[in-house]
């Protein structure tokens, strides 16, 4: 989001009273340009709750994050923290405290950006090489993600026992619709696996997407 357009969301916000919840875990994960500061927390701190994981930047299996919240409102998310899971690991928040107290996470997230950008590039050239034309998808300049488009008609959900059949999966991009879900999206993660094994299971990808148009001709 641009740094003009966070402005205008968070005065528009801020006249109508309305809270903003600006959910950031993939905030420290770019890699072609760094993202405009501040947050929009910053620019409207009364009527702003801002969520972020160290679960995507230190350790997934942590499963810890934080909110920064306005201090009315705190007490109900304790309440309802409390009632969702009791509370999270006493032991899982000690050794976070530990790892950034001395700013070792300054440094080490670097290094995620760097790592993560090299896997994304080989995703990017193994979904221009192995592809078809009726395909569509975006670059990420962030995160961990490919959001990709396929052709009209194809059904990604159906279509992905015959993905894991070849031995590849992704995630159907119809779950991410809140309604009028697009049946032909989906999502592949590139941080898992090395490069050579990216364009393998792009390939792998190609191929099952090969089949199902050649099923439904």
């Amino acid at each position: 989001m641009s740094d003009k357009r966070r402005t205008v969301l968070a005065e528009a916000a801020q006249a109508m009273g309305l809270p903003i919840v600006e959910d950031n875990p993939y905030g420290d994960l770019w890699f072609d340009a760094e993202p405009p500061p501040p947050p929009l927390a910053a620019r409207a701190p009364a009527n702003t709750v801002y969520l972020g994981s160290f679960s995507k930047v230190l350790a997934p299996g942590l499963r810890l994050g934080y909110v920064v919240a306005p201090k009315a409102i705190f007490p109900k998310l304790l309440q309802a923290k409390q009632a969702a899971d009791l509370h999270t690991p006493g032991f899982n928040q000690r050794v976070v405290h530990e790892v950034i107290r001395d700013g070792f996470l300054r440094e080490h997230v670097p290094t995620v950006r760097a790592r993560y950008q090299r896997h994304r590039d080989a995703m990017r050239d193994a979904l221009q090489k192995h592809l078809s034309a009726g395909c569509r998808w975006r670059v990420p300049s962030g995160g961990m993600f490919f959001w990709l488009e396929l052709p009209e008609g194809i059904d990604a959900t159906a279509m992905l026992p015959k993905a894991v059949e070849r031995g590849m999966a992704y995630v159907p991009g119809a779950a991410f619709f809140a309604d009028h879900a697009k049946a032909n999206t989906l999502r592949l993660s590139f941080v898992t696996v090395p490069p050579e094994e990216i364009e393998r299971g792009v390939m792998l990808l190609a191929q099952t997407l090969a089949q199902t148009l050649k099923e439904a001709a």
